[in-house]
């Protein structure tokens, strides 16, 4: 029986960098939420858009000697930088972002931990906001922090609930539109609305948007920012969806020492 042969443009690559046991557990919550067995594997399937997608991974320690670092952010395809909310500092998550910007490598930030005390998600995201190079962009916000996290709000798909959404929110929803309007300016650039016409910003076809987010992260011009999921929730899905709609395919990559593997 032969194998089945795999598109390239449905393959991610992915280098996942952060403390050796917070990338662990990312990936097992991402094989559980593909469907795979406990013990997390290096290659997870995943169905997008009635697209098969193959996604490959490569953990690295963010704490491995900066030439190692540089050298294997300079060959990866793409990178996700998984970041502690509570850390006060942290440089090596600069280096991570600069090394990836020197060399164009597209990456998402996945900020975990977002349950414990003193977790301040604002303080990762201007972090990364003065780390030369990509603007920031939550695709997400934290429903509380803290012992009072319960989840997060997907301000892509948030429209979806109808008038609903502001009484699910509650005291949330203002902080969502405004976190819209500011992903949408970011994202269309000049081809936006008045910021405070939150109706005209809901127009914008969602297709439109996860094009031009793709577009924005393959060249390096914006860096999208996930919450981790609540240990109780476990809900890592819209990981799976980030990686495959915007990371970059191995056609994608345009680097010289990039490796065309499939």
């Amino acid at each position: 029986m032969g194998s089945k042969a795999i598109d390239p443009q449905a393959i991610r690559n992915v280098t996942i960098i952060g403390d050796p046991g917070a990338t662990q557990r990312v990936i097992e919550r991402l094989s559980h939420a593909a469907g795979l067995p406990a013990s997390p594997p290096d290659v997870i399937h995943w169905a997008a858009a009635r697209v098969d997608h193959t996604i490959r991974f490569t953990q690295l320690a963010a704490d491995a000697p900066i030439a190692t670092l540089e050298r294997s952010i300079r060959v990866a395809n793409s990178v996700i930088a998984v970041v502690h909310a509570t850390a006060p500092h942290a440089p090596r998550l600069e280096t991570i972002l600069r090394v990836a910007d020197d060399h164009q490598v597209a990456r998402l930030c996945l900020i975990t931990a977002l349950d414990h005390p003193g977790a301040d998600f604002a303080h990762c995201v201007h972090t990364i906001a003065d780390t030369r190079g990509a603007v920031p962009l939550p695709l997400q916000i934290p429903l509380g922090a803290g012992a009072a996290f319960e989840g997060s709000i997907d301000l892509l798909s948030m429209w979806a609930l109808g008038p609903l959404a502001a009484d699910i929110y509650g005291p949330h929803w203002a902080l969502a539109e405004a976190s819209y309007a500011d992903l949408v300016k970011t994202v269309m650039q000049q081809n936006t609305p008045d910021a405070t016409a939150y109706h005209a910003l809901r127009d914008i076809p969602l297709e439109q948007l996860h094009q031009r987010i793709r577009s924005l992260t393959r060249i390096g011009d914006i860096v999208p920012i996930l919450c981790g999921a609540t240990p109780l929730s476990d809900d890592t899905v819209p990981l799976l969806d980030a990686i495959v709609r915007y990371l970059p395919s191995p056609l994608d990559v345009c680097q010289p020492e990039h490796a065309l593997d499939y």
